[in-house]
């Protein structure tokens, strides 16, 4: 069985570690086998690219992944980073919540 990630695609994020300590972007994908995800915004690379019949050479610039323990879900209250817990809500859903303010993440 694949493993649970605290992190999904769409979710706000902010950069703990690395070049990009600090900022922001939405996740755009997650690799759960590698426990990498690509971010917005986040860890651009260039890149040198071959003309093809539909895209134009040269060197772009684009996302590379970034691994999961390098990032942590934003706050919605303050933006700040936090860790993230579980409840039922009183309907019988399961929600996502920030542990640092309380607010739900998941709506």
């Amino acid at each position: 069985m694949a493993e649970k990630f605290k992190i999904k695609k769409g979710d706000k994020v902010v950069v703990l570690t690395g070049k990009d300590r600090g900022r922001k972007g939405e996740v755009l994908s997650v690799n759960r086998k590698e426990r990498r995800a690509i971010v917005s915004g986040v860890n651009i690379v260039k890149r040198h690219q071959r003309p093809t019949a539909n895209a134009q050479g040269g060197i772009i610039e684009k996302e590379a992944p970034i691994h999961l323990s390098n990032l942590a879900i934003e706050d919605p209250k303050d933006g700040k980073p936090t860790r993230v817990g579980y409840k039922v809500l009183d309907d019988g859903r399961k929600v996502r919540f920030a542990k640092r303010s309380g607010e739900v993440i998941d709506l």
